[in-house]
Protein backbone atom coordinates (compact mmCIF):
# COMPACT_ATOMS: atom_id res chain seq x y z
CA UNK A 1 0.00 0.00 0.00
CA UNK A 2 1.42 3.37 -0.93
CA UNK A 3 2.06 5.83 1.85
CA UNK A 4 0.27 9.16 1.51
CA UNK A 5 2.08 12.41 2.31
CA UNK A 6 0.71 15.88 2.76
CA UNK A 7 1.10 18.61 0.20
CA UNK A 8 3.21 20.47 2.76
CA UNK A 9 5.64 17.54 2.95
CA UNK A 10 5.82 17.27 -0.84
CA UNK A 11 6.42 21.01 -1.22
CA UNK A 12 9.65 20.64 0.77
CA UNK A 13 11.22 18.54 -2.01
CA UNK A 14 13.21 20.74 -4.38
CA UNK A 15 13.47 19.39 -7.92
CA UNK A 16 15.56 21.23 -10.50
CA UNK A 17 16.78 20.57 -14.01
CA UNK A 18 20.51 19.97 -14.18
CA UNK A 19 22.84 19.61 -17.15
CA UNK A 20 25.32 16.74 -16.88
CA UNK A 21 28.82 18.15 -17.47
CA UNK A 22 30.62 14.85 -17.00
CA UNK A 23 29.81 11.25 -16.12
CA UNK A 24 32.48 8.83 -14.94
CA UNK A 25 32.51 5.21 -13.88
CA UNK A 26 33.43 4.66 -10.23
CA UNK A 27 35.83 1.71 -10.58
CA UNK A 28 35.24 0.31 -7.08
CA UNK A 29 31.49 -0.05 -7.66
CA UNK A 30 29.55 -2.08 -10.25
CA UNK A 31 26.50 0.20 -10.39
CA UNK A 32 27.75 3.72 -9.67
CA UNK A 33 28.47 6.72 -11.86
CA UNK A 34 29.93 10.00 -10.64
CA UNK A 35 28.03 12.84 -12.28
CA UNK A 36 29.13 16.47 -12.31
CA UNK A 37 25.98 18.53 -12.82
CA UNK A 38 25.39 22.21 -13.61
CA UNK A 39 22.41 23.72 -11.78
CA UNK A 40 23.27 27.32 -12.66
CA UNK A 41 24.92 27.78 -9.27
CA UNK A 42 28.40 29.13 -8.52
CA UNK A 43 29.89 25.64 -8.80
CA UNK A 44 28.64 22.36 -10.29
CA UNK A 45 27.56 19.57 -7.95
CA UNK A 46 28.79 16.02 -7.68
CA UNK A 47 26.03 13.42 -7.64
CA UNK A 48 26.63 9.69 -7.31
CA UNK A 49 23.99 7.55 -8.97
CA UNK A 50 23.39 3.80 -9.30
CA UNK A 51 22.59 3.95 -13.02
CA UNK A 52 25.83 2.52 -14.47
CA UNK A 53 24.28 -0.76 -15.60
CA UNK A 54 21.60 1.11 -17.57
CA UNK A 55 23.46 3.94 -19.33
CA UNK A 56 26.77 4.63 -21.01
CA UNK A 57 28.38 7.59 -19.24
CA UNK A 58 29.29 9.37 -22.46
CA UNK A 59 25.68 9.18 -23.69
CA UNK A 60 24.34 11.42 -20.91
CA UNK A 61 26.96 14.18 -21.02
CA UNK A 62 25.37 17.53 -22.01
CA UNK A 63 21.88 16.12 -21.40
CA UNK A 64 19.40 17.58 -18.94
CA UNK A 65 17.54 15.66 -16.25
CA UNK A 66 15.48 16.45 -13.14
CA UNK A 67 17.29 16.02 -9.82
CA UNK A 68 16.27 16.31 -6.18
CA UNK A 69 18.61 19.07 -5.04
CA UNK A 70 17.86 19.58 -1.36
CA UNK A 71 18.80 16.18 0.04
CA UNK A 72 21.38 16.05 2.81
CA UNK A 73 24.81 15.20 1.31
CA UNK A 74 25.53 11.47 1.47
CA UNK A 75 28.79 9.54 1.27
CA UNK A 76 28.60 6.72 -1.29
CA UNK A 77 31.68 4.50 -1.59
CA UNK A 78 33.87 7.40 -0.48
CA UNK A 79 32.29 9.96 -2.85
CA UNK A 80 30.05 12.75 -1.60
CA UNK A 81 26.70 12.89 -3.37
CA UNK A 82 24.71 16.13 -3.38
CA UNK A 83 21.42 15.18 -5.03
CA UNK A 84 19.52 12.41 -6.77
CA UNK A 85 18.62 11.95 -10.44
CA UNK A 86 15.07 10.94 -11.39
CA UNK A 87 14.70 7.63 -13.23
CA UNK A 88 11.94 5.12 -13.85
CA UNK A 89 11.71 1.37 -14.29
CA UNK A 90 14.38 -1.29 -14.09
CA UNK A 91 16.03 -3.90 -16.29
CA UNK A 92 14.38 -3.66 -19.73
CA UNK A 93 12.14 -0.73 -18.82
CA UNK A 94 14.75 1.59 -17.26
CA UNK A 95 14.73 5.18 -18.48
CA UNK A 96 15.98 8.56 -17.37
CA UNK A 97 13.48 11.41 -17.44
CA UNK A 98 14.40 14.43 -19.54
CA UNK A 99 12.71 17.69 -20.61
CA UNK A 100 11.46 17.89 -24.20
CA UNK A 101 13.60 20.97 -24.78
CA UNK A 102 16.59 22.50 -23.03
CA UNK A 103 15.86 24.92 -20.22
CA UNK A 104 18.27 26.99 -18.12
CA UNK A 105 20.12 24.82 -15.60
CA UNK A 106 18.51 25.21 -12.18
CA UNK A 107 14.98 25.60 -13.54
CA UNK A 108 12.61 24.36 -10.82
CA UNK A 109 9.95 21.80 -11.55
CA UNK A 110 6.48 22.87 -10.60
Amino acid sequence: MEQKITYDTFSKVEVKIGTVISAEIIPEADRLLKLIVDFGEDAPRQIVSGIRTFVNPEDIVNMQFPFVTNLEPRNVKGYESNGMIFAAGDADTFTLLSPLKNVPPGTKLS
